[in-house]
């Protein structure tokens, strides 16, 4: 990566989870964790419901009764300050996000996100997660990459 890539992603958590191969949040949360540090970009995934509210390296994740009103009222904060991509499906949010706001339906983003071969092969449940076969100082190190440290 020569330049950090100023965008703010905006993750539409459930929307995103429903519409992917991830068995749980905290998968999920490590993938866009992994995404956005690989980009040199912020980003913050809001969830519906309750959790531990946590940074991962660029990745802010939070938790509320309606994450659409959160998704649409930080699209709003700062659309006029920074380039501001909203990841999700739902038509509602993606409307009154602005014009401004560039928008990405949930499958569309992970097709980035999960490139074919990697989803090809996840499906086929051979040779398991590349974390598995990478050795423990090597895992150790990318994880300290991507949390910021």
């Amino acid at each position: 990566m020569d330049v950090a890539d100023p965008t703010l992603y905006l993750f539409d958590g459930h929307n995103l989870l429903h519409a992917s191969l991830f068995s749980d949040e905290r998968e999920l949360v490590d993938a866009l964790a992994s995404y956005v540090a690989g980009r040199g970009a912020r980003g913050v995934v809001v969830f519906d419901g309750g959790g531990e509210e946590r940074s991962v390296g660029p990745l802010v994740v939070r938790y509320a009764a309606h994450a659409d009103d959160v998704l649409e009222r930080l699209a709003a904060e700062n659309r006029d300050a920074e380039i501001v991509c909203l990841v999700s499906s739902d038509a509602v949010v993606r409307r009154v996000s602005g014009q401004e706001v560039r928008k990405v339906a949930s499958r569309i983003f992970l097709a980035e996100l999960v490139p074919e071969e990697h989803r090809d092969h996840d499906q086929r449940g051979s040779g398991g997660r590349l974390r598995d076969r990478l050795d423990p100082e090597t895992r150790e190190r990318l994880e300290r990459l991507r949390r910021g440290s």
